[in-house]
């Protein structure tokens, strides 16, 4: 068999090598003439999958390393009976340490404490609920809305998204749909971004088009919102400059790019290729991963309120001001390089460990603040000395 795949994924080539001819490639070299000859393929999300690319193949498996599916052309692929796997929940880990890092970089950055704000969560599923349990560590209350849950389990708990609008912080996590029974396109247009209460944030780490980019822009120049933190953006990767100027923190849709979620997602287009052609899983990484990059932080007793001490732990294993920062570059880079300079920032991402790498070393006078660090990732020892 000839595999080809996107080589971004860690150890991609390694664990396909057991189907045979295993071709690594750059998203941009994954074209129709590449894959013609291909048994399978496992993409990322920036290739597109439709009958251009695959007509006239002999693909019979396409995997995304990815949780979305929009970039992939389903109806297509059912209809040549090509099979399919996604990476449902590979990544949520990732999304959600974003979010905790985004909140309180913000937090530390605006003056405000996050321990009594109201979150919504606007759907609540492997990234959402991971977010509900982490910002309920932090301290806030939390309000939820996921419209498929509703019906399917009847809990109370699933409020009318009207009913999100009240609170200080929005943070988005649904897929995008155009159409069916809750679209997404346009989720929060310039009606819903009304309704929002005067002051607060919206956060998208979702899609770019489930947020409207140009009543996001007009809702923070009359400062009906006090601020924006956004990972995706409508027609990236070529994206509005003056919004990117707008928003609080920006980055180049890589709240899901942790290596730890990249390679989650590898592991699960392996399992479901082998499953598929009726192969034994006989790979696993084994060691060879990169270690993090700080594997014990010593937390200073001194150091201020617990949200600083929680700021400062965080920064230490994921700056994401400096993903902020690497983004804001964008702006001076020549129009019609922006495209290529946004698409190179996400291929040359760092590499970045989850905090579940990182041992916190708390001093006795900060053990309140183990059981937050331990719901959202860290490990934890306690220095009783």
């Amino acid at each position: 068999m000839l595999v080809v795949v996107d080589k971004k994924n860690p150890h991609i080539e390694e664990a396909f090598r057991q189907f045979g001819t295993v071709q690594g490639c750059s998203t941009r070299e994954i074209t129709k003439e590449v894959v013609r000859d291909a048994d399978a393929i496992i993409i990322r999300s920036e290739t597109k999958v439709t009958k251009e690319l695959l007509e006239g193949s002999r693909v019979k498996f396409v995997g995304t390393a990815t949780i979305g599916t929009d970039h992939v052309d389903l109806e297509y692929l059912r209809s040549q009976g090509i099979g399919f796997a996604s990476a449902p929940g590979s990544n949520a880990n990732s999304v959600a340490e974003y979010f905790v890092a985004a909140i309180l970089a913000l937090g530390g950055r605006k003056g405000f404490a996050l321990s009594g704000k109201t979150l919504g969560v606007v759907g609540v599923g492997n990234v959402g609920s991971k977010i509900v349990r982490n910002a309920k560590a932090l301290g806030m209350q939390v309000l939820q809305n996921d419209p498929p849950l509703a019906r399917e389990t009847g809990n109370p708990v699933f409020l009318p998204l009207d009913e999100l609008m009240k609170a200080d912080i929005i943070t988005v996590h649904v897929p995008f749909t155009k159409n069916g029974t809750d679209p997404t396109f346009h989720l929060f247009g310039e009606e819903r971004i009304g309704k929002m209460k005067p002051g607060s944030i919206l956060v998208n780490t979702a899609r770019g088009a489930v947020v409207d980019g140009a009543a996001l822009k007009k809702a923070i120049e009359r400062k009906h919102l006090g601020g924006a933190i956004l990972d995706v953006w409508e027609g990236e990767p070529l994206i509005e400059i003056d919004l990117l100027r707008k928003v609080d923190i920006g980055t180049p849709h890589i709240a899901g790019y942790s290596f730890d979620g990249k390679l989650s997602a590898v592991r699960m287009t392996y399992s479901a290729a082998c499953k598929f052609f009726g192969q034994p899983e006989q790979w696993a990484p084994g060691n060879s991963s990169p270690k993090a990059s700080v594997e014990r932080i010593v937390a200073a007793g001194n150091s201020g309120s617990s949200e600083d001490v929680l700021r400062q732990v965080i920064k230490q294993c994921y700056d994401i001001e400096s993903d902020h920062r690497s983004m804001q570059a964008i702006i001076d880079v020549p129009a019609e390089e922006r495209r290529a300079f946004f698409a190179r920032l996400r291929s040359e991402y760092r590499v970045r460990r989850e905090f579940f790498n990182t041992i916190v070393e708390l001093p006795g006078s900060l053990t309140s603040l183990a059981d937050t660090l331990k719901t959202i990732g860290f490990r934890v020892d306690i220095n009783k000395g």
